[in-house]
C-alpha cells in the first residue's frame, strides 16, 4: 500500500509541475484501488484482535500498523488533491513558490517513514520527525511570498482578471497546505512505528 501511495504522490508532483491532464486523471482514477487495499488491512487487523488477541507489543503492533494504513490513505487523499489542482480551471498566475520541491521532501519523508516501519528504527523515526519543522517553515515560507506577490503586483482594473487570480490564489494555498499535511502523515507513520517498538506515543501529530 505504502508503494502505491508513494507512485500516486509521485504522479500528483509531476502532475503539477507539468499541468499534465491526463496523469492528474490518472491519479484520481487509482485513488479507489489504495482506498481498496486500506479496506482489506482494516479487515485483517480487525480479524487479528478478535481472533488472535495479540497482547502487548504484538497488540500495538496491529494497532500501529492500522493506523499507519490510515495516514497513507489520507496522504493517497492528499495526492489526489494535489492533481486535481494541477488542472484547476484557474491557471494563468502561478508565480514559482518551490511549493513541487517542498513536495519531493515531503515525499521523501514518507518514503523513509515507511522504510522506518518495515526495519523498525525508531532513531530514523526521530530524525523523521525533526524534519518536519523545515518543511512547515519553507510552507510558511511559500504562503507569505504568495501574498507579497498579490499585494505588490499591478492593479488590477478588470473585475474577470481580479477573480481568476483570486482563484489561483485559493488554489496555491490549498496546495500548499496539502504538502504540509503529507509531511504531518509522514511524521505519524514515524510515530506510530515509535509506538509500535518502543510504546513512544511523542512524535505522533
Amino acid at each position: 500500500m505504502g508503494d502505491s501511495v508513494l507512485d500516486q504522490l509521485d504522479d500528483a508532483l509531476d502532475a503539477l509541475n507539468t499541468g499534465d491532464e491526463a496523469l492528474a486523471r490518472s491519479v484520481a482514477d487509482g485513488d479507489q484501488c489504495i482506498n481498496e487495499r486500506y479496506l482489506e488491512i482494516e479487515a485483517d487487523c480487525v480479524d487479528l484482535v478478535a481472533l488472535q488477541q495479540p497482547v502487548a507489543s504484538d497488540l500495538r503492533f496491529v494497532t500501529a500498523s492500522f493506523k499507519i494504513a490510515t495516514d497513507l490513505e489520507r496522504i493517497g487523499d492528499l495526492a489526489t488533491n494535489l492533481a486535481g489542482y494541477s488542472i484547476a480551471e484557474n491557471r494563468g498566475w502561478t508565480p514559482d513558490l518551490g511549493v513541487e520541491a517542498i513536495g519531493q521532501d515531503a515525499r521523501g519523508m514518507v518514503a523513509d517513514a515507511l522504510a522506518a516501519y518495515e526495519v523498525d528504527d525508531v532513531d530514523a523515526c526521530r530524525e523523521i520527525a525533526g524534519r518536519d519543522d523545515a518543511i512547515d517553515a519553507l510552507c510558511r515560507r511559500a504562503s507569505d511570498q504568495l501574498v507579497r506577490e498579490l499585494v505588490e503586483g499591478e492593479t488590477i482594473e478588470d473585475t474577470w482578471a481580479m477573480e481568476r487570480i483570486l482563484g489561483d490564489v485559493s488554489r496555491l494555498l490549498l496546495t500548499i497546505r496539502d504538502v504540509e499535511r503529507i509531511a504531518d502523515h509522514a511524521v505519524n507513520v514515524a510515530g506510530r512505528t515509535c509506538f509500535a517498538v518502543e510504546n513512544d506515543t511523542s512524535l505522533i501529530v
